[in-house]
């Protein structure tokens, strides 16, 4: 019996943090983005998403916390049930257990209130997948390729445009450049613009991912995926490749610098004479991963 005691308590216990923790939790979805930083970045002992910089990245918080709010009261309504059962229908409490079998009411309620939620969860999910997958009419088009271990841009309508975005060593960083995260050419957008990304890889797959903007998709050699964003507001927001991709996987950051469009319009003329035409300068780029390696 001691054992049997032991063991029930352990149980108890278990389950009430486990309720305590995804009230807490819940709680928190309440609470501003963590950080609430405007760079597209994390902050430290954030718990939360980055602060969206899209339409669709909001969206995605916002079935993001209807689901934590959805299962967090489904925990805590299963919990209570079984506290319930284990108090008031014990051997001790209750000894001599009711015959019945079947309810008719309650078995109609456990079928009809899942397919509710279950609908509830469907809805918004169909509309956001919609949102992701069916590009709108785009206001200019970017090819993304990843390689081994850095990004290539191309601006197809803006010139000849195209150069490499490889990781800055940690002995170059300058002050604010994050570790980890600031490339040496960053991908340049103007704000509210939609942007169409073509994407492929040149040796293996790649992830090109932006959590503030809520893009995330393979880069596959020998084909093309499609993405897109418009960020609803300026600044830097940094994200990595998101599928493993070798040795430096972790060392091939993506940064993606949001203007106005006069500073847009100012860079496109500077580019065009930087990288327009130009070739690959490949003792930078061999340099640059020999340093990695």
């Amino acid at each position: 019996m001691m054992n049997h005691s032991i063991k029930f308590k352990g149980l108890l216990w278990h389950k009430l943090v486990a309720i305590i923790t995804i009230i807490s939790g819940l709680f928190s979805t309440t609470f501003v983005y963590a950080g609430a930083n405007d760079y597209g970045i994390a902050s430290p002992w954030q718990m939360d998403t980055q602060a969206p910089a899209t339409e669709m990245m909001t969206n995605m918080i916002s079935f993001h916390n209807l689901l934590l709010w959805i299962i967090g009261l489904t925990t805590l309504f299963v919990g209570v049930l079984l506290l319930i059962v284990i108090f008031k229908y014990n051997a001790k409490s209750n000894p001599v257990p009711a015959k019945f079998t079947h309810n008719t009411m309650i078995e109609i309620i456990w079928t009809i209130i899942p397919i509710i939620i279950l609908l509830v969860i469907a809805i918004p999910s169909f509309r956001l997948l919609y949102e992701q997958r069916v590009i709108p009419d785009s206001d200019m088009t970017i090819k993304v390729t990843g390689n081994q271990w850095y990004w290539s841009y191309e601006y197809p309508g803006y010139g000849d445009i195209a150069f490499d975005s490889i990781m800055i060593p940690d002995d170059e960083l300058k002050e604010g450049q994050p570790r980890l995260l600031a490339v040496d050419n960053e991908m340049i957008v103007p704000v509210d613009t939609t942007v169409r990304l073509i994407l492929t890889a040149s040796d293996v797959i790649h992830s090109w991912t932006i959590p503030s903007f809520g893009v995330k998709i393979d880069t596959i050699p020998g084909r093309l995926n499609e993405a897109w964003f418009n960020a609803n507001r300026e600044g830097i927001y940094y994200g990595q490749c998101s599928e493993l991709c070798g040795k430096d996987h972790a060392f091939m950051p993506i940064a993606v610098r949001v203007v106005s469009a006069e500073e847009f319009a100012k860079w496109v003329e500077k580019a065009k004479v930087e990288f327009a035409s130009a070739p690959i300068n490949e003792t930078i780029k061999l340099a640059a991963l020999s340093a990695a390696q």
